[in-house]
């Protein structure tokens, strides 16, 4: 059985670098095919899905990274109900929205839970 990763972001990409390392990470370790990668984003963080991220810091990072995680064709999850998802337009991949509850339980069951 692969351990599970639970990468959990909660920067805002406007401002911080921490989202799109995040995005790095996860598909750099979901690459070796050893672990079972899981992304989780949190109010700011879920714009690092926005169709043009131009403007987020390191921003190359998601452009290059995000179709990996793609390709995997599980979704990113995003907090349930949070404000960004108004503003997120057309995402970049698919996402499933996730309550509290369901966060908790995700990260109770990974083996290594990261959080950016």
């Amino acid at each position: 059985m692969k351990p599970k990763v639970l990468i959990v972001v909660e920067s805002d990409p406007r401002t911080s670098g921490r989202p799109a390392e995040a995005i790095r990470v996860a598909a750099g370790i979901g690459t070796w095919k050893k672990a079972e990668v899981l992304l989780y984003l949190r109010g700011p963080a879920i714009l690092s899905l926005a169709e043009y991220s131009d403007e987020w810091i390191d921003e190359d990072n998601f452009s290059r990274y995000l179709p990996i995680l793609k390709e995997w064709g599980r979704p990113v999850y995003v907090q349930q109900g949070a404000d960004e998802l108004a503003e997120l337009g057309d995402p970049l991949m698919p996402f499933e929205e996730i309550t509290d509850s369901q966060w908790a339980t995700l990260a109770a069951r990974a083996t290594y839970v990261f959080q950016f």
